[in-house]
């Protein structure tokens, strides 16, 4: 544990665009470069469960709240759909972000295997509710899942870009 500072200062993650239309995808690209500091050179590929929509993915390394910066920012554009991941480091959860244009933005805590984390304060909460079952559903982001889902499975062989950005 460093003296200064108990928590990790980087951490990494994946970035999903599971659809976007053609015209905004420099606007991405931008955004991902501003965040990141780096000039992201992804490769765009069609989205066979949405014709006409185009996808992509890429794995970055940044600060620590990187994830919640970048879905901010994609969340502007409300025909995405994204989902961004980052992952736990020391001292620090895991977070994975979800977007629908339905639904809108949906954020859970994960565990070190990817699993979503929900605490004890919000189970007791849910306990109290008067339909528990919706109230689990909506912690673990099911309606996100269930929409993500046909968009999850691209092509085979899609290429992902590693993306990096100094921290430190």
């Amino acid at each position: 544990m460093r003296a200064s500072n108990q928590f990790a200062d980087a951490t990494a993650g994946v970035i999903y665009v599971h659809s976007s239309p053609a015209a905004v995808c420099p606007h991405i690209e931008w955004a991902l470069a501003d965040i990141l500091d780096c000039r992201p050179d992804l490769s765009w590929t069609g989205q066979p469960a949405a014709p006409g929509l185009l996808r992509t993915c890429v794995d970055w390394v940044g600060p620590v709240g990187t994830a919640a910066r970048l879905a901010d920012v994609l969340r502007s554009w409300p025909m995405l759909r994204f989902e961004i991941t980052e992952n736990p480091s020391e001292g620090v959860d895991g977070e994975r972000f979800s977007y629908v244009p339905r639904l809108g933005l949906w954020r859970g805590a994960t565990s070190a295997n990817g699993d979503i984390v929900v605490g004890e304060m919000r189970l007791r909460a849910m306990l109290s509710s008067a339909d528990v079952t919706s109230e689990l559903h909506r912690a673990l982001g099911t309606a996100w899942d269930e929409e993500l889902e046909p968009y999850r499975s691209g092509d085979e062989g899609a290429q992902v870009t590693w993306l990096r950005r100094d921290v430190g």
